[in-house]
């Protein structure tokens, strides 16, 4: 037996991770799992139908729609200002939705993200708007300041003083013309004109937010953002 000592590879807690017992180099696995994470990325992209990102600006819609009813109908008390901002409304939200998620191709997505955060914030918007002008009118009192409309009308708290307020006006042979007669058919009619003025605002602020889509969709995409698109949506090998 001879005094030298067998030569033997690099340890494995020497040698570190990429070297094995017998001296060989052992392949990063890294990289397979970064490739493995992105593909599953890829796909869970591709089966989702609107974008995190969009989303997002769906919450974003519903806060800018808190904002915009309590400004303008408690704070400025224009509700006809309601409609002019609405399409104005989508319009941002809608540019938003795609800004958020990085979306530029496939076109339809753009206005699927589009749609997803305009219908939101319209629904949001709208349903603040109807909310608050029913809060008027079934917590009217009848009060009026002195000089103003006869001073305190005699009725029921609710729409049947609203209705006394139009009648004081002189609006009766208007209100007449339309069926309106009395504090019940008032107060159907009121109905009426909530779900017709808040389909109106949905609707404008989903027009906004498409035309904010269209304008996105013809415009050029970056080259960054549309090689991030392209590898986003190539199909999976797996």
């Amino acid at each position: 037996m001879s005094g030298v000592p067998p030569v033997e590879g690099p340890r494995t807690e020497e040698g570190g991770p990429a070297v094995d017992p017998a001296g060989e180099p052992v392949e990063d696995a890294l990289p397979d799992e970064d490739e493995h994470a992105a593909s599953e990325a890829a796909r869970s992209s591709r089966a989702r139908i609107v974008d995190q990102g969009a989303i997002f600006a769906g919450w974003v819609g519903l806060g800018m729609a808190l904002v915009i009813a309590i400004a303008f109908e408690l704070i400025i008390a224009v509700q006809p200002l309601v409609f002019l901002i609405a399409p104005i409304a989508g319009a941002l939200i809608g540019y938003y939705a795609n800004q958020r998620a990085k979306r530029y191709r496939p076109r339809w997505r753009l206005f699927v993200n589009a749609g997803y955060a305009g219908l939101v914030t319209g629904i949001g918007l709208a349903l603040m708007y109807v909310a608050l002008r029913l809060l008027f009118v079934y917590a009217d009192s009848g009060f009026s300041p002195e000089g103003q409309l006869g001073g305190q009308l005699v009725c029921p708290t609710g729409p049947a003083c609203t209705y006394e307020r139009f009648l004081q006006r002189g609006d009766g042979p208007d209100l007449a013309a339309s069926g309106i007669v009395d504090a019940a058919s008032f107060e159907a009619a009121v109905w009426r004109w909530q779900l017709i003025g808040g389909a109106w605002i949905i609707g404008m602020n989903m027009g906004g937010a498409l035309v904010a889509a269209s304008v996105r969709a013809v415009r050029r995409p970056p080259d960054d953002e549309m090689a991030s698109t392209v590898i986003t949506e190539a199909p999976s090998n797996a």
